[in-house]
């Protein structure tokens, strides 16, 4: 299982607790310390959609310029994603090939089994 984040965010502090809590073994990778490769961003994007990777809540999609919010569509969502790893949502996980985003206990109760 590897999870993608932030190691400051809240959401993420949360997903990394339930794992330990469940002695699930992880590979953490930290946006702001390793970025995200192209590849693998293009990857998530096949299998979720670039709507879901884009975390238009946090303070680094109120900071894009009006024109780039008001105009966002998948290319410059990519774009913005790899400029700004931090406005990907977070944690993204990927598990037996398969991608998920966001953490709700319930979810990755099932997602762990």
């Amino acid at each position: 299982m590897d999870i993608y984040g932030i190691k400051n965010c809240d959401t993420v502090k949360k997903a990394l607790k339930f794992l330990d809590n469940a002695d699930q073994s992880y590979t953490f990778h930290d946006f702001k310390k390793e970025g995200v490769d192209e590849d693998r961003l293009a990857s998530w994007e096949k299998q979720v959609g670039w709507e879901i990777l884009l975390n238009r809540r946090g303070t680094t999609w109120r900071k894009l310029p009006d024109d780039v919010r008001d105009n966002i569509d998948r290319d410059s969502a990519l774009a913005v994603m790899m400029e700004n790893p931090s406005i990907i949502k977070r944690p993204v996980v990927e598990l037996k090939g398969q991608i998920h985003v966001g953490f709700k206990a319930d979810d990755w109760t099932r997602l762990i089994g």
